[in-house]
């Protein structure tokens, strides 16, 4: 009975965070954080940030890939199914809804006002979720050299974010390696 209560709160709890995770993405991190660390505490801020880099990293959605590495973590397969599911549902409803209207919505001048006060929103929730990532996890001057680098390459360079990633990821098992033979040597 436990267990059937624990798959209804993980699904309920994801159905909520998808339901008012407007932007996606980064946009999505401080509900996260509020929501399942802060308040279920069913993961800590570095696991969460973790499970949100391999997210971004990897092929998907990232509000579903985090819902799945968060619901496995609470009840293995089953929770990550669940979570995924609940994270999506208020999505599908939404958008089944709107679906035949979307086409009106371009003509009404107060829905395109609003939806440009939530897009200024977002960007601020954006910001926000950044600099708490910049400021959780740049603490020495390597970090913050290969958060400078990265930025530069994607921003003034170029460079597809692609690379970065693979480059940023070589980076830091290279720091790793070295840091690591630097202690046996000590």
């Amino acid at each position: 009975m436990k267990k059937l209560k624990n798959i209804f709160e993980l699904f309920f709890t994801f159905c909520k965070i998808g339901l008012f995770t407007i932007g996606g993405g980064l946009a999505m991190l401080p509900i996260l954080e509020r929501e399942l660390v802060e308040k279920k505490k069913w993961v800590e801020t570095d696991e969460l940030y973790d499970y949100f880099a391999i997210s971004q990293s990897t092929p998907g959605i990232i509000a579903v890939n985090v819902a799945t590495f968060c619901g496995y973590k609470m009840a293995g397969s089953l929770g990550g199914v669940i979570a995924t599911f609940g994270v999506v549902t208020p999505s599908v409803i939404i958008i089944s809804l709107l679906a035949g209207l979307i086409s009106k919505f371009n003509d009404i001048v107060i829905i395109r006002k609003a939806l440009m006060g939530i897009n200024v929103a977002v960007a601020a929730n954006i910001s926000f979720a950044a600099y708490k990532m910049i400021k959780k996890n740049c603490k020495n001057i390597l970090s913050v050299l290969i958060l400078i680098l990265s930025f530069s390459a994607v921003f003034f360079l170029k460079v597809p974010v692609v690379a970065v990633l693979l480059t940023s990821i070589a980076a830091g098992i290279l720091i790793y390696l070295i840091k690591k033979e630097d202690n046996k040597n000590e």
